[in-house]
């Protein structure tokens, strides 16, 4: 069954989720909307099942239960040839970068498109070139990725990303492990980009500073559910004391500091507290 598609409906639409990793529940009637043309975080604890819903979306993982939408097609149910071809739209950037070490920063980038076109040699060079150009590093074309710092194999993981020109794209923690200077970068970058390419832009991130500054829309996840989404101010302003705790980045609160357990008392003095019953 299509989810039907309007031009102001979201880009993506996910109901009831359910997924499991062996007895580990990661999901659990997980339901959210990402807004189409706008940039959307997914923002949550470690563990909480962030870089596992990209991988939900992308068809990489089938859900247990519940359904994914992606341009009004549900991703579970396509065939493999359908899948792929939505794939096609959909451009990814992994936390690590995932360069292939064995090509040039310039092959990286062509990389895609040899494999999903047969564009002449030099439609594909000037395509290549315009990619580069865009997150600042055309002249860094003959590079090896081993000679790339965190940040600028960050950005060539970008320009590869884009290089189908994509609906939708995805980035996982975008942010670890950069500098303040190359930060900035990376949020300009995936701004801009957002913005002149008329992209839908999926984060999952936990470094709140950065993901409230670039969002349009955040969703905040915890125990397999979203706690809580909206536009970061409005967010901020209606905050639950979880959401408040988390993005805030409060020590103690609804999610404890302390492990559950006897008293500290009583485990040092070896001696049970008297309670009223």
């Amino acid at each position: 069954m299509a989810e039907p598609v309007a031009e102001e409906s979201p880009h993506i639409v996910i109901e009831n989720l359910r997924f499991r990793r062996g007895r580990k529940v990661i999901f659990e009637d997980l339901s959210m909307r990402i807004p189409r043309g706008q940039v959307t975080t997914v923002m949550g604890p470690s563990g909480s099942g962030k870089t596992t819903l990209l991988r939900l979306i992308g068809g990489q993982l089938r859900p247990d239960g519940g359904r994914i939408w992606v341009d009004g097609q549900e991703v579970a149910r396509l065939s493999t040839r359908r899948l792929y071809a939505l794939r096609k739209r959909m451009g990814m950037l992994f936390q690590s970068g995932a360069l292939l070490t064995d090509l040039s920063v310039f092959e990286n980038v062509a990389f895609p498109l040899r494999e999903h076109t047969d564009l002449p040699e030099d439609v594909l060079r000037t395509l290549v070139l315009l990619k580069l150009e865009a997150v600042g590093l055309r002249s860094a074309r003959d590079l090896d990725p081993a000679s790339l710092s965190g940040g600028m194999a960050r950005r060539v993981a970008l320009a590869r990303a884009i290089a189908l020109d994509p609906d939708l794209i995805m980035y996982d923690e975008p942010f670890t492990g950069l500098d303040p200077i190359t930060m900035g970068q990376i949020v300009t970058l995936i701004r801009r980009t957002n913005q002149s390419l008329g992209l839908t832009s999926v984060l999952v991130s936990h470094d709140v500073t950065e993901a409230m500054t670039i969002s349009d829309h955040v969703v905040l996840i915890a125990d397999g559910r979203a706690v809580d989404a909206g536009a970061p101010d409005d967010l901020r302003a209606r905050a639950s004391d979880w959401s408040a705790q988390f993005l805030e980045g409060r020590p103690d609160g609804p999610v404890p500091f302390h492990y559950p357990g006897d008293s500290y008392r009583e485990d040092l003095l070896g001696v049970r507290e008297r309670r009223d019953d």
